[in-house]
């Protein structure tokens, strides 16, 4: 496959692209960047994208105050953190925090990325990529509610944690065929964010999900039994679980 790249280096992705021959195409010439670049915010490349094993963030090219300048950063990690659910370890510490908490899973979605923008305010999370991933979520048919479950194409949806019927942490993420990609999330009291990724992790075990894409590599997914995978492995298992509800 031909592939475009820009002056920096990266590889530039066009709606006309095949998606997941890029992905090919990166692994077979060993491309070592984290990020490729595209422009297009339309519903349909973006869920493609995704759908391709790329984790989608954005970035504003505009300095001061100049007009906002956004570009989408397909990320296909370098180093990639995979939490295989037998692999799942719970501290001491939290086991006695599970039951005060309610999990509830595809609830509250446009208030949990809301409050994720709010929280982190992050770069990435643009108005136009927010924008694009609602309108992603509101195409596609909604689960059975209490329930997160594979899906053959691409669906935004979250999970939220709830404490005496308040909000106290929530995370949204992507679902494609039996893997589920986290993006963002918060939380309001201390223990209340690991507390939502092990009920999290057991729900997506319990509905026959492959594995948790944690994204980025960090020390508290580490400690959660996380392990860090390279690109070949994350597309190979990435595959298995696709179109396989």
């Amino acid at each position: 496959m031909y592939l475009n790249y820009t002056l920096s280096g990266h590889i530039y992705i066009s709606p006309q692209d095949d998606c997941r021959k890029i992905v090919d195409a990166m692994l077979a010439t060993e491309y070592d960047m984290d990020f490729c670049l595209a422009e297009d915010f339309s519903p349909d490349f973006v869920a493609s994208l995704m759908e391709a094993g790329f984790l989608v963030m954005s970035m504003n090219l505009s300095q001061d105050n100049t007009a906002p300048e956004f570009i989408l950063l397909p990320k296909l990690h370098l180093v990639r953190s995979a939490l295989f659910f037998e692999n799942l370890h719970i501290k001491k510490s939290i086991r006695r925090f599970l039951t005060r908490y309610e999990l509830r899973p595809d609830a509250e979605f446009e208030r949990i990325v809301d409050r994720c923008v709010e929280k982190h305010k992050s770069d990435w999370l643009s108005p136009p990529l927010v924008d694009c991933i609602k309108k992603i979520r509101a195409a596609r048919p909604k689960p059975e509610a209490g329930r997160l479950v594979p899906t053959p194409n691409a669906y935004p949806a979250s999970f939220a944690l709830y404490r005496e019927g308040k909000l106290i942490a929530g995370e949204f993420g992507v679902v494609c065929g039996k893997v589920y990609t986290s993006y963002s999330g918060f939380y309001d009291e201390d223990n209340a964010g690991t507390v939502q990724l092990v009920l999290a992790t057991r729900h997506l075990q319990e509905q026959g999900f492959s594995f948790f894409d944690l994204g980025m590599p960090l020390d508290y997914k580490n400690d959660l039994g996380a392990v860090d995978i390279y690109p070949e492995e994350f597309v190979r298992i990435f595959r298995d679980g696709e179109n396989k509800p």
